[in-house]
């Protein structure tokens, strides 16, 4: 029987077959795990070299006709330039939102369907929009940012390089431009510049204009905070809070610095702009000094300051009261009417009706005495809602919240409260009829009553509402209104008094007036009373007469000529005779040129009095001048501003035209520039635009 042998259909023994495939295994793993770092050294070596070196510095977000917005990621900014990148317009320091240490692509538009668009969501901190709007001159970006979380601070920064900026708010020592400007980051809003030197003082808006062709307006509706670092930037700032405040702005481009404003004005000022009393520009304001204790020496003292004017035939003016001889004058006139009804002497009332005669100015507020019956009747009579209050519980009784005013306790007038506004409207009616005067100035609208205290204001009385509304009011006491504070009311009837001025030659004093113009002027408010000549911050008389002469050279160029100082106070005759011929100059030849400019500026909104670059807004040359200014396209002031000084440096525009002197009839070409040109003690150097 055959032997039978055990068959392996393998040529390879089982052992051999299970060992070798086992290192095999290990080889190919070995192979294909160096194969899969060596890719991915490649693949990240490629992508850091496409971040770091290939990946351009710069992304084109949006693109408009002639200009784009490019995200430049190495400085985490936003720059808006002409399309051949040969022009900046602005550059815009957004690095806060985010990790300002990690570089950010910001190339991915999550509104990628739209053109006119872009969104992005930074780092779960902020999400922003904006939009293109494409006009026939000019280019418009609006920017929406808004915080992901609560209590996130979003903040944009403006730079200054290559840029003159002009707008905000009036600041003490004002500047033109505003790059030499410093202030700490503070609420948007205007303050007492008397009592709070480091803060925004009136006018102000919510506009910053920039030479190379940008305008920035920023929405009105949200809380905003302002810094100024001189030279470098200006910042916008929201602020935190659980309500998620967005920032929101619009920044403008156009070809030059004029016609970015003037669209600017389109946009900023929809309202119809209206005229106040333009007879008010003929007559001169003389501020009456004295400290008086009773309503009968104030009427005296009026009737002997009258009669100086008349003897030293001033003309007729404007004598204005302040608010302690105001009060004291309707007190007066109070008694008398008592004294009527109990048939006593017409002796004592004698005086009141000689007051009707004289064209005086009165001085009124929204403050009200903690002491004065009225407010203890209103606490009585149900009426405690006249006055700014906030309820002591949430359901619970109203308290009038204090504060301090021209060093007395007071409350303050609840300007939403139509009782309350028909109150005071009555007061200055009966006060009008009395004593028969025709101009009214409202002081004290600066500040927020509540965040002064650290208090959370009524939804209509955040920010700078107050002043709004209080202009509101002062519409229906008369066009010959004047208000302290400007904000959102450029566009209404009313007279603006400039901030106090310092009684020097510094920008705190005179230098300052001519920057504090050009200011006023740029965000709409043309008719404004100036700082008394020779200054009235202290309180003191002028005692310079040729600071005196200097500030009245200039005073009779502005809208309107006031006085704190007296003539015959401040110096001999000459001062006199100076003064009588600045006045009849003035109206003469500067109310008529005036007049003609404010019908152009209620049409078109260009301000009357301009700035050097309005007639030439490509040169260079004309952003920094802040010691001349235009009156309209025809009239060109260059004062004195120098102490001792009787010869000045002038640079006349160039737009295609000549300039005349005033003085002598010389012809100088535009683009010319006028060194150490002959300006005497007693004149100020004008000269006439020549087509």
């Amino acid at each position: 029987m055959p032997h039978a042998r055990n068959r392996n259909p393998s040529p390879i023994p089982e052992v051999t077959w299970d060992t070798g495939l086992k290192e095999m295994n290990e080889t190919w793993k070995g192979a294909i795990a160096c194969l899969g770092v060596a890719v991915f050294f490649v693949m990240t070596i490629g992508i850091i070299y496409w971040q770091v070196v290939d990946q351009p510095n710069k992304n084109w977000i949006l693109r408009g006709t002639f200009s784009g917005l490019i995200w430049e990621r190495r400085t985490h900014s936003l720059v808006i330039q002409t399309l051949a990148e040969d022009k900046t317009y602005v550059e815009i320091d957004v690095g806060n939102v985010g990790n300002a240490d990690i570089e950010v692509p910001f190339v991915r538009n999550l509104c990628w369907l739209n053109k006119t668009e872009f969104c992005y969501t930074w780092d779960s901190v902020a999400e922003v929009k904006i939009s293109l709007e494409v006009n026939e001159e000019t280019e418009c970006y609006s920017m929406t940012w808004v915080p992901v979380h609560c209590h996130v601070e979003l903040k944009d920064c403006f730079s200054m390089t290559n840029v003159s900026w002009y707008g905000g708010a009036s600041v003490r020592g004002q500047t033109w431009p505003i790059n030499d400007q410093n202030a700490t980051m503070q609420p948007f809003v205007v303050s007492d510049l008397k009592n709070n030197p480091f803060g925004f003082g009136s006018a102000l808006e919510r506009y910053f204009l920039g030479s190379s062709g940008v305008a920035v307006l920023v929405s009105p509706d949200i809380p905003l905070q302002l810094g100024l670092d001189s030279r470098q930037q200006f910042c916008l700032q929201s602020l935190p809070s659980m309500d998620r405040e967005p920032l929101q702005y619009t920044v403008c481009v156009a070809n030059n610095v004029k016609a970015a404003h003037q669209e600017a004005v389109q946009q900023l000022y929809q309202h119809s702009r209206e005229l106040p009393n333009m007879n008010t520009l003929w007559l001169p304001f003389w501020k009456l000094l004295t400290n008086m204790d009773s309503g009968p020496k104030v009427e005296r003292e009026l009737r002997t300051f009258s009669n100086r004017l008349k003897r030293h035939q001033l003309g007729e003016g404007v004598i204005s009261l302040n608010e302690h001889s105001t009060t004291l004058l309707s007190d007066m006139d109070h008694d008398y009417l008592n004294s009527r009804k109990r048939g006593m002497s017409k002796r004592l009332t004698r005086d009141l009706p000689l007051v009707k005669l004289l064209n005086i100015s009165i001085t009124l507020s929204p403050f009200l005495g903690v002491d004065n019956t009225q407010f203890h009747t209103s606490l009585m009579d149900g009426t405690e809602a006249f006055w700014l209050s906030l309820p002591s519980t949430p359901q619970g009784q109203l308290i009038p919240v204090m504060s301090q005013w021209q060093g007395r306790f007071c409350v303050k007038l609840n300007i939403t409260n139509p009782g309350a506004v028909s109150w005071f409207l009555d007061r200055v009616g009966s006060l009008q009829a009395h004593l028969g005067m025709e101009y009214v100035v409202l002081e004290g609208a600066e500040g927020n009553l509540f965040e002064e205290q650290a208090l959370r204001p009524p939804q209509a009385l955040g920010g700078d509402k107050y002043i709004s509304l209080l202009a509101d009011m002062a519409t229906r006491i008369g066009d010959s209104t004047i208000v302290t504070a400007g904000t959102r009311s450029s566009h209404k009837p009313l007279f603006v008094r400039m901030s106090p001025l310092q009684s020097d030659w510094s920008p705190m004093g005179l230098k300052g007036i001519i920057p504090s113009l050009l200011h006023h002027t740029l965000l709409g408010y043309n008719f404004l009373i100036p700082d008394a000549v020779g200054g009235s911050l202290s309180g003191d008389l002028v005692t310079d007469e040729e600071l005196f002469i200097r500030w009245l050279e200039i005073t009779a160029f502005l809208p309107v000529i006031s006085f704190h100082t007296p003539p015959w106070v401040c110096g001999e005759d000459r001062v006199l005779n100076l003064t009588r011929a600045y006045i009849a100059k003035h109206q003469r030849d500067v109310v008529p040129l005036i007049e003609k400019y404010a019908d152009e500026w209620q049409m078109t909104g260009n301000p009357i009095y301009r700035p050097m670059w309005w007639l030439s807004p490509s040169d260079p040359v004309t952003f920094t001048i802040d010691d001349q200014f235009l009156i309209g396209d025809e009239v060109l002031v260059a004062p004195v501003l120098e102490k001792g000084a009787v010869q000045r440096d002038i640079y006349l525009p160039d737009g295609g035209f000549q300039w005349q002197d005033s003085r002598d009839a010389q012809v100088f070409d535009g683009g010319t520039f006028l060194q150490d040109y002959p300006v005497p003690l007693e004149d100020v150097a004008v000269f006439f635009r020549r087509s």
